[in-house]
């Protein structure tokens, strides 16, 4: 059932990630196709993650036997969501890359410059 429910909700994400890239043209949409799968598990693997740690912590008590004193330690699922957390942002910096620049608007500019080179200090 859980397996069930994480595949929806990568597919919801599948979906929004398609709709905001949608308007790339359709040679570049092939090629990021995969980019965007990833990203869609890698969002949602990410979310399972933060909650199992807000819920467990970042730390537990860990003993290599029973005659060793526990330490703390961190949890392995800490190291996987830093991990998975870059690689994550690596794509989504990709997938960004490749939609159009926005324009920058042509401004006169607001005059600052001018009032504050003629101010008397």
């Amino acid at each position: 059932m859980a397996k069930a429910k994480k595949k929806t909700r990568i597919h919801k994400e599948n979906e929004r990630l398609r709709a905001r890239y949608a308007a790339l043209p359709e040679d570049t949409l092939e090629i990021i196709d995969g980019l965007i799968d990833r990203a869609a598990y890698m969002r949602i693997t990410l979310d399972d993650m933060e909650e199992d740690i807000d819920e467990n912590g970042r730390v537990e008590m860990f003993s290599q036997s029973e005659h060793q004193e526990p330490y703390e330690r961190e949890r392995p699922v800490v190291k996987q969501y830093i991990q998975m957390s870059r690689n994550y942002q690596s794509i989504v910096k990709q997938l960004d890359d490749k939609l159009p620049k926005p324009k920058e608007p042509e401004t006169g500019g607001d005059d600052f410059d001018e009032f504050a080179a003629g101010r008397d200090d």
